[in-house]
């Protein structure tokens, strides 16, 4: 059997681009930084993301039916701990550091991300201390094709775009 901090551990050495996912409640706009996100299929074109249950983001995304993975670009990098509950903004400020935009389903994009995923949550399933959410694509929204950002080794480190 693998021990929790063996699998941490582990998981630290798969890199991961860096995600803000938003969705709408009753209180406005809200969201949170994953790394958990990953294609099931193109057709339809389809994603999955993973919150912990314990989120309070939690039942937002599953109660609104609809979510925007927002992929950060390396000068984006300060969203990522806003939107990860590091520096104890709220929801209303963590929205106040970038701009913000909407596509089909309503669900906040992040403008000038490398790109957006606007998706409607099609199921979802708890797994041990997650929810699974199976996500269909609804839209998309490109941005430049500025450096990327991943988490690896618990940093951040910048994928630097090859010139043509």
């Amino acid at each position: 059997m693998i021990d929790k901090q063996s699998y941490r551990e582990a998981m630290a050495r798969l890199g991961a681009a860096v995600n803000i996912v938003t969705t709408t409640d009753a209180a406005g706009p809200c969201g949170l930084t994953a790394s958990a996100v990953c294609s099931v299929t193109d057709d339809p074109p389809t994603l999955l993301l993973c919150i912990n249950r314990d989120s309070d983001m939690n039942e937002a995304f599953k109660a609104s039916g609809v979510l925007c993975v927002n992929t950060l670009s390396a000068a984006q990098e300060h969203l990522s701990p806003i939107f990860a509950s590091m520096t104890g903004a709220t929801q209303e400020e963590r929205f106040r550091e970038a701009a913000w935009t909407t596509l089909s389903t309503g669900a906040p994009v992040l403008q000038n991300s490398v790109v957006s995923f606007d998706c409607r949550v099609k199921q979802f399933t708890e797994v041990g201390t997650h929810t699974v959410f199976f996500c269909e694509v609804d839209a998309l929204q490109f941005g430049s094709e500025a450096d990327g950002l991943i988490y690896f080794g618990r940093t951040y480190h910048r994928i630097v775009v090859a010139a043509a």
